[in-house]
C-alpha cells in the first residue's frame, strides 16, 4: 500500500524520495512493470530524479541499489543511424549480430570532465553493439553530463555512486573503485550474462581494433596498454601463443600485474563465479577483481597480434583547478552579448566559476585594446 501510494505521488511529480523498509520496498517493487519509474530506499541517503520530466525516452528517473549507487538514467535504444542506417536496440534484441560489449567508465566531477566523455563518446560512437555504462563519482545525477551521453546515440546507462567519505582521506585514494563496483552491480541485477565486459577509464586512448578483437572473448583476453610505468607498456608475456607471464615494471607481489585497461572478460565466464568483486585497495584493483573470477593462466586470451601491438594508450590530462572569472551581472543578463550564456554553460560543466566580486576581471580585446564588456555593446 506504501508503495503504491508513493507511485500515486511519483506519476504526479515525477520526483519522490520514499522512505522505508528497504528489503521490503525490494521485494513490492520488483512486481511492478518494467516500464514504470522504480526508485527504492536506500538508507540514508535521499535521491531524486534529476532530469527533466519531459524526457520521452527516459526509462526511470533513477534506482537508487544500495547506499553508494543509484541508475540516473538509462536508454537501450541505439540512435547512431551513420552506424546501423536505422535506429536498433542493442541488449533489447533478442539476438544481437554481435555479442555486445559493456563498456564501463568511471568518472568524476572535475574542470576536464565534459571534454573527456565528449572525446570518449565520439570513440565509441564508431563502435556497434556496445552498451557504455558511465559510473560518476558524485551523490547526485549531473544533468550536462547526462545530456552529453543522450547526444551520442549509444545505449547507455548513468549512474551515480559516490565513494564512501572513509576512503577520501585515505593516503592511497582507490579512485575509481565505487564506480568499477557500481557498474559490477548493475551486471549483476540486471542478469546479464552474456556480452563482454571492459573497463575504459574516461582519459584513455583506444585503438577501434580494440573492440573487434575483444569482442570475442570467451574466458578471459588480455593485450598490452602503452604509456604505462617505467617499462612505458604493460603486457602478458606470450610464448607460442600462451600467456606465461607479464611484463610489467610495479609486480607489487601481484599475481595478475596487469593494468586495469588491458583485459576483457566474458560475462558468461564471469558469472560462474558468485563472489566477483573489486576491493577498495589502491593499486590492487585489477588483481583481486581477476582473483575473484577465478581466473588460472591458461584461461587468458591474448589479443593484439599476440599482445605484439598496442591498440589502447594510457594517456592522461592534466587536471587544472577552475578559475573564477569576475563579472557583473548585467553582462551575464545582456541579451546582446553571448558570453552570459556560454560562461554559465561552462559553470554548469565545471570548467569555470563566475563570481561578481573575485576572480580575474572579464574583458573585451579589439585592436589590442582592453575594455569592460558593457562598454562594447551599450
Amino acid at each position: 500500500m506504501f508503495v503504491q501510494s508513493a507511485f500515486d505521488k511519483l506519476l504526479l511529480h515525477r520526483e519522490i524520495v520514499i522512505i522505508g523498509d528497504y528489503a521490503q520496498l525490494q521485494m513490492e517493487i520488483a512486481t511492478l512493470e518494467k516500464h514504470i519509474i522504480r526508485i527504492l530506499f536506500a538508507k540514508p541517503k535521499y535521491f531524486s530524479a534529476l532530469l527533466p520530466p519531459d524526457d520521452a525516452s527516459q526509462d526511470f528517473a533513477m534506482i537508487p541499489v544500495n547506499d553508494s549507487m543509484a541508475v540516473c538514467f538509462e536508454s537501450f535504444d541505439d540512435t547512431r543511424r551513420l552506424l546501423y542506417g536505422e535506429v536498433t536496440a542493442d541488449s533489447s534484441t533478442p539476438e544481437p549480430a554481435a555479442p555486445i560489449i559493456y563498456f564501463v567508465t568511471p568518472t568524476y566531477p572535475r574542470r576536464e570532465q565534459i571534454a573527456e566523455i565528449t572525446r570518449l563518446g565520439q570513440t565509441l560512437m564508431h563502435v556497434p553493439y556496445l552498451h557504455w555504462i558511465v559510473a560518476d563519482d558524485t551523490d547526485g545525477c549531473n544533468r550536462v553530463l547526462n545530456s552529453l551521453l543522450k547526444r551520442f546515440g549509444i545505449p547507455y546507462t548513468h549512474i551515480a555512486s559516490p565513494m564512501p567519505a572513509f576512503y577520501r582521506t585515505k593516503k592511497l585514494v582507490p579512485r575509481g573503485v565505487a564506480n568499477r563496483r557500481a557498474a559490477l552491480a548493475w551486471i549483476r541485477n540486471n542478469n546479464k550474462k552474456s556480452g563482454v565486459l571492459y573497463f575504459g577509464d574516461d582519459d584513455n586512448t583506444f585503438d577501434l581494433k580494440l573492440f573487434s578483437e575483444i569482442r570475442t572473448t570467451k574466458k578471459v583476453s588480455m593485450f598490452p596498454v602503452g604509456l604505462i610505468g617505467d617499462y612505458a607498456v604493460s603486457t602478458p608475456v606470450v610464448k607460442n601463443g600462451k600467456v606465461e607471464g607479464f611484463f610489467d615494471s610495479w609486480p607489487a607481489k601481484r599475481k595478475w600485474p596487469v593494468d586495469m585497461a588491458g583485459f576483457a572478460v566474458s560475462l558468461e565466464y564471469m558469472a560462474a563465479s558468485p563472489n566477483v568483486t573489486m576491493p577498495f585497495k589502491a593499486g590492487y584493483e585489477e588483481d583481486e577483481f581477476l582473483k575473484s573470477i577465478g581466473l588460472r593462466m591458461q584461461d587468458i586470451e591474448p589479443k593484439a597480434s599476440n599482445c605484439t601491438e598496442v591498440l589502447v594508450w594510457h594517456t592522461q590530462t592534466k587536471n587544472n583547478k577552475p578559475p573564477k572569472v569576475r563579472i557583473s551581472a548585467g553582462t551575464l543578463q545582456n541579451d546582446k552579448v553571448n558570453l552570459g550564456v556560454l560562461l554559465k554553460q561552462l559553470g554548469a560543466m565545471g570548467v569555470s566559476h563566475i563570481s561578481q566580486s573575485e576572480g580575474t576581471v572579464a574583458q573585451i580585446t579589439k585592436d589590442g585594446k582592453s575594455k569592460s564588456l558593457l562598454s562594447w555593446f551599450s
